[in-house]
């Protein structure tokens, strides 16, 4: 048993040593945005919420909500949460991270290089636009889509970031079980903040989760 596992611990911290490898020994950071408001409350915020059919993409575009602005110095939105949520994290002159440590919540990865971590809106800014944000102003636009004060943002793994997209929690949930009361927490905590509507199917699979909380 014990070459066994010599082998497999040579095997892992090989691969850990590999910049922008997935580590096999387990998760060794914990991404740390503001924490949402507890279920009970999030109940109480859903129930708060508008109810409406999302409206169309007409006029939507990625560009009207500014992003990633600088927070200080040279150091952007992006560059900022990465440091907030990652462990051991390296930044050079231009504030950009060199090295670290990021664990995904949302698949369990930990990753060790900045360019496999996605920075991801909890509401993504399409959906944001479909349920309200197309009247808002440039301004309130770019302060939504970066947000640090709130649970808005989160540094993930970059491929299931790509895959969730603009999808409501009706339509994608994180991969991990065990995330989904934070999740659907968080989403209920940014979307009663901003006054964001939610549709009838987004409503009923957020109450679902949030009563098994």
């Amino acid at each position: 048993m014990r070459s066994v596992y010599a082998r497999r611990t040579a095997i892992a911290g090989g691969l850990a040593a590999l910049v922008g490898t997935l580590t096999l020994t387990g998760p060794t950071a914990q991404a740390a945005p503001p924490a949402p408001a507890d279920a009970g409350t999030a109940r109480t915020y859903l129930g708060q919420l508008t109810v409406a059919p999302e409206t169309s993409m007409d006029g939507y575009s990625r560009a009207k909500f500014p992003h990633w602005i600088t927070q200080y110095g040279q150091c952007n939105t992006r560059e900022v949460v990465l440091k907030r949520d990652g462990q051991d994290v390296q930044q050079d002159t231009k504030c950009a991270a060199v090295s670290g440590t990021w664990y995904s919540p949302y698949d369990g990865a930990t990753w060790h290089n900045a360019a496999d971590v996605d920075i991801d809106h909890i509401v993504p800014l399409a959906q944001a636009w479909r349920s309200g944000a197309s009247q808002w102003t440039t301004s309130q636009r770019q302060a939504f889509a970066n947000d640090l004060t709130h649970s808005q943002l989160i540094a993930v793994t970059d491929r299931v970031n790509q895959a969730k997209g603009d999808k409501d929690p009706a339509q994608w949930m994180p991969p991990l079980k065990n995330y989904a009361c934070t999740y659907a927490e968080m989403w209920v905590t940014v979307k009663h903040q901003y006054s964001l509507t939610v549709d009838q199917a987004e409503k009923t699979k957020l109450t679902a989760v949030l009563n098994g909380c």
